[in-house]
């Protein structure tokens, strides 16, 4: 009888916590109605562990002031956006065709996420790990000031040894190295794999490190964004991380196929603002903003960019918003390439609409995902614009991790978001909105090669797939919203 009655009272606690934890994540924390849901299955369908689960992975971050800024930085940044906000309405950049046709999308990323356009900027474009890699160090050794590096992973393998070691020698000459990484993407490495560099002045942070290294809460929201800034005068931004399989030297996946930019001009000074917010969030040692805001060199190039921020700090999803206001404003392609492809239902909504309007919608995979849970919610969504007639194509020659959208070779976007949930409204993201028909181009151009080296999913092959597979998509799609 006794142990019947402890019993009792522990599933009664048990039932009124997961009821307690229900009404915070459906009344308190502000979510859309697909990850409530989700979060509620998890809680009821494994108690206790779900509850543990949601600790970790569920919980949202503070959205007001997050990077803390002062009263004074918050209005300088905001005036410099008015002013160019008033400069958009007067049409003071429209002597461009491509600008006044996409005027409606400056104006949102504006709007939305401070997204200041700047005009004179010149792009080069890496689709490959080592030409990439390979003008990054050439770069490195040419610094003469400082050198900003952020990125989601740092391998400690001969890559993240090689980039350390130039670092290290560049420190010893009295450049000023910053490195921020993330805690979890690098979780092989730790401050100790760069003491020769911080001996010589260099610094290295961590964001949202670990408790004592086991216990991290924000384990679901990741940096993943991958930056280096040179001397205030070359930026790289896109989906390369640092370590041998970007290489194509991991044989798990084979050669990797990437997209990253290097960028000269005056979008610098805006990706540099981006790791400096990063940077002192996450430092003691906290920069200066305003100095960083005076550009250092004369323009460069003639595209025109737009840098966009987004991730859990805020209540509107930037990056999203942009992706599906390029794809509504498409007359004729959209070329689109992710590792991972677990939309919500606006985008996917955006998808179908611009199908239906008789748009070439095509969209590029992996042949063989990274993760097996994600790969078949991605194979369910992927199969569901084919009824719409979309083109799905698996690339087959390794894995494709480029995170792009090129819209009628006119505008694109090339940064480190994928289209998931986790990008969307998890992890804080960073992409670069491209309006040059030169660099479109390229990437359209860059798509079709990589059609040759990929199969395409057609609807008759999709529809004769095994069960256990239709099994697999309807399982993993209902976790969709919290993947």
């Amino acid at each position: 009888m006794y142990v019947t009655n402890v019993t009792t009272l522990l599933v009664t606690i048990v039932l009124i916590g997961n009821i307690v934890l229900a009404g915070v994540v459906v009344f308190i924390e502000r979510r859309d109605i697909g990850s409530t849901w989700a979060w509620l299955m998890v809680l009821f369908f494994i108690p206790i562990v779900g509850f543990i689960v949601y600790l970790f992975l569920g919980r949202q971050l503070k959205q007001k002031n997050f990077y803390q800024l002062s009263s004074e930085e918050r209005n300088y940044l905001q005036t410099t956006v008015d002013e160019q906000i008033q400069q958009l309405e007067n049409r003071r950049f429209f002597d461009r065709k491509l600008l006044t046709k996409h005027s409606d999308l400056l104006l949102m990323n504006l709007n939305s996420s401070n997204a200041l356009l700047s005009m004179f900027n010149e792009i080069e474009i890496f689709s490959d790990g080592h030409e990439k890699f390979h003008s990054l160090f050439e770069d490195i050794r040419k610094a003469r000031e400082e050198i900003h590096l952020q990125y989601y992973i740092i391998q400690r393998d001969s890559l993240g040894k090689r980039l350390r070691d130039e670092l290290t020698k560049k420190a010893m000459e009295g450049v000023k190295v910053r490195i921020l990484y993330d805690e979890i993407g690098s979780k092989r490495i730790s401050p100790g794999f760069f003491k020769e560099l911080i001996q010589y002045g260099g610094e290295v942070e961590v964001f949202f490190p670990s408790f004592l290294k086991l216990i991290n809460f924000r384990i679901n929201n990741r940096n993943h964004r991958k930056l280096c800034i040179i001397d205030r005068k070359i930026a790289y931004i896109g989906g390369f991380n640092i370590g041998n399989e970007y290489l194509g030297l991991d044989k798990k996946f084979g050669y990797w196929r990437d997209t990253h930019l290097r960028v000269q001009g005056e979008s610098v000074n805006q990706i540099q603002g981006r790791f400096l917010l990063d940077w002192n969030y996450s430092a003691k040692n906290k920069l200066n903003l305003e100095p960083y805001s005076v550009p250092v060199e004369k323009p460069l190039g003639n595209t025109p960019v737009q840098i966009i921020a987004s991730g859990p700090n805020s209540e509107t999803e930037h990056i999203k918003n942009a992706y599906i206001k390029l794809i509504m404003s498409a007359k004729r392609t959209v070329y689109i390439q992710t590792p991972y492809f677990v939309p919500d239902a606006s985008f996917m909504d955006a998808c179908k609409i611009a199908l239906l309007s008789g748009v070439d919608v095509s969209i590029m995979i992996p042949s063989k995902g990274d993760s097996p849970i994600v790969y078949w919610a991605t194979l369910s969504y992927a199969g569901e614009l084919i009824d719409y007639g979309a083109k799905i194509y698996l690339y087959e020659k390794g894995f494709i991790h480029a995170k792009t959208i090129v819209v009628d070779q006119e505008v694109a976007s090339v940064g480190t978001a994928n289209i998931d949930t986790r990008s969307f409204r998890l992890n804080f993201e960073v992409n670069a909105v491209l309006f040059d028909e030169k660099a479109a181009k390229k990437l359209h151009t860059l798509f079709q090669q990589d059609c040759q080296d990929s199969s395409e999913l057609t609807i008759t092959r999709y529809t004769e797939r095994p069960l256990i597979n239709k099994l697999k998509e309807a399982i993993t799609r209902l976790l969709s919203p919290i993947l």
